[in-house]
């Protein structure tokens, strides 16, 4: 870890202790841009990475964000018959001008805006997950209930029932 952390991962940090979560953010030297990255250099597995998606709504142009456990695929279909939200994949300029991060670094907290977020409920399962923390290289752990309360995102199964292997 790091002494001193990045502008980005601080921010973070700060939001998490602005709002009662004692929780480190850590910068590590391996690359946590991937799900499965995360979990190499961090040590855990892949469904323990809090993945953080930005869609964009269709209709209303919203931003919207997706917490997804790292070894699933998000089926935009099953949100849509659960939300009637119709998502696309928002662009890296989308996303650093509306959310505040960068692709790969995206944390669940401390955006730009409020977004509306969607939690995937296969995170649960698990005592600890790791979450992005604004950087490539910066994470944090927290109890995955506490998503809800950080977020004020909805629980919402939104993993593909059959991923292609």
């Amino acid at each position: 870890m790091n002494e001193s952390l990045s502008a980005s991962a601080e921010r973070v940090q700060l939001y998490l202790r602005q709002n009662g979560f004692e929780v480190t953010v850590r910068e590590l030297p391996g690359s946590t841009r991937t799900a499965a990255e995360a979990a190499a250099t961090i040590g855990c597995t892949v469904g323990q990475i809090a993945k953080s998606l930005v869609f964009q709504d269709k209709k209303s142009g919203e931003a919207i964000l997706v917490v997804a456990s790292g070894s699933n695929l998000v089926d935009l279909q099953r949100i849509f018959a659960a939300t009637g939200l119709e998502l696309k994949r928002a662009d890296g300029k989308f996303i650093k001008e509306t959310v505040g991060f960068a692709i790969g670094g995206i944390p669940p907290v401390g955006h730009a805006v409020p977004l509306r977020t969607l939690l995937d409920p296969d995170l649960l399962q698990y005592p600890v997950i790791w979450a992005a923390a604004g950087t490539p290289h910066a994470v944090f752990p927290l109890e995955p209930q506490a998503l809800e309360r950080l977020t004020a995102g909805k629980w919402l199964p939104l993993a593909q029932d059959n991923p292609p292997a």
